[in-house]
């Protein structure tokens, strides 16, 4: 399996992770996931896409991975509370995946609307 196609796997994970924390509405899209799913002609959710909300990276093997997770979170729950339960979730999804890596990852969680 490729890089690319592992890092496309791991990141459909880590959003499917994110989906399944109480007081997740979904996913944050962000403007470049509009305008990409406005000018595919596959649209949203096509093989291959990068799911929304997520990002990931790595600058060396050594280093941690930085997961940068953007989501709108449901107005019957706390936002830092939603937040904070994203955050450990997904640190614990890459522990589960990755138990030798001394600290898999890097973790950011912007609430960016309420519904």
């Amino acid at each position: 399996m490729s890089d690319h196609a592992v890092h496309a796997t791991l990141t459909e994970d880590i959003a499917e992770t994110v989906q399944n924390v109480p007081g997740v509405a979904f996913l944050e899209p962000g403007i470049t996931g509009l305008l990409r799913s406005a000018l595919s002609a596959a649209g949203p959710g096509a093989k291959g896409a990068r799911p929304a909300g997520v990002r990931m990276n790595r600058p060396g093997r050594a280093d941690p991975r930085h997961v940068e997770i953007e989501l709108v979170a449901r107005r019957d729950a706390r936002s830092v509370d939603v937040a904070r339960a994203t955050r450990a979730a997904v640190q614990d999804r890459l522990a589960s995946l990755f138990p030798a890596e001394p600290a898999p990852a890097h973790v950011t969680v912007t609430v960016t609307g309420l519904v």
